[in-house]
């Protein structure tokens, strides 16, 4: 616990450390200092109210704390874009912190499309933070052996494989949990933009809302593959990178539910969830069980090399 304690002492230094051309500020301070500036924030507290709601019904009881939640609003570097997907970022389990970058050029006015992003990444590091992770001393470092609905051995071996080049569905264990982590981060997103009546912008940004309210077409995941020229580089790999976490996690999520889940997909999901939180598998192991007999889960996602006796 100590090793663990020290880790996370001090997460603005941890930040600053990872992205040093970055300013970060605590999601709180973000927001009131937007607000200030004039940004609607409105999306974002209908959002948040959103969450507390759907996640408690989950069995989610603490929310990833405003001042571990760590938002980048500036950069040193000139045409520094931000966002969802910018590099090197996302929740650290180790450090229970999350960083992020503000949507857009980071060092221009925020938009309330980044208030949208914003929300999209709270709500999905938030249940990042949530799940439930067992920990292990070994050899000198902390491992964790399981978080949420996936294991790894204390030696190092994973219980599901790596999904295959250019795959359709997905059955491993980490793409299912990022993907129903942002399935349900988005669906909260895009039911605040509904209310607030905000629309799809104009443009390049199209995608990004397009994004943060799981709304891209497979028109657009072949696009963004293509190659979509941005406003600068940054931006043109941050579009990148938008299409291949759409083609490689949310797109075998979704596929995953449709095939596994047939017109239960939603009862799925949410049990998916319910079991990350939890850590507790019975009810996801009934689910499948009950759909495909005795042993669907191990059936559907444990590689043989999982059970091998250490050397």
């Amino acid at each position: 616990m100590d090793a663990l304690s020290n880790l996370r002492a001090n997460p603005l230094a941890y930040a600053a450390e990872q992205h040093p051309d970055h300013e970060f500020l605590p999601l709180t301070t973000v927001i009131r200092t937007w607000e200030q500036q004039g940004v609607d924030c409105a999306a974002w507290h209908t959002g948040y109210a959103d969450l507390t709601t759907r996640y408690g019904d989950l069995g989610l009881t603490q929310f990833l704390p405003p001042d571990r939640f760590l938002v980048a609003v500036s950069s040193t570097r000139q045409q520094a874009f931000g966002g969802f997907h910018h590099p090197n970022q996302g929740y650290r389990h180790l450090q229970m912190v999350a960083l992020v970058t503000a949507y857009g050029d980071m060092n221009a006015e925020p938009s309330e499309l980044a208030v949208l992003d914003l929300l999209r990444g709270y709500a999905h590091d938030c249940l990042h933070y949530g799940s439930a992770r067992r920990y292990q001393w070994r050899d000198g470092e902390v491992v964790r052996t399981q978080y949420g609905i996936n294991y790894r051995s204390a030696e190092g071996r994973s219980y599901s494989a790596r999904d295959k080049e250019g795959a359709e569905s997905t059955r491993n264990l980490g793409v299912v949990m990022e993907g129903a982590c942002d399935r349900e981060a988005r669906s909260i997103t895009r039911a605040a933009a509904d209310t607030h009546a905000i629309t799809e912008p104009a443009g390049l940004d199209r995608y990004a809302y397009r994004d943060v309210t799981g709304s891209l077409t497979e028109g657009d995941v072949a696009a963004l593959a293509a190659g979509v020229p941005g406003e600068g580089p940054e931006h043109t790999l941050y579009l990148s990178s938008m299409g291949r976490y759409q083609a490689t996690v949310n797109g075998r999520y979704g596929r995953f539910l449709d095939r596994i889940g047939g017109p239960e997909a939603s009862g799925l999901h949410s049990t998916i969830l319910a079991a990350m939180i939890s850590g507790d598998m019975r009810g996801l192991c009934a689910w499948l069980d009950g759909r495909f007999g005795p042993g669907a889960f191990a059936a559907l996602f444990m590689t043989p090399s999982y059970l091998a006796l250490a050397s």
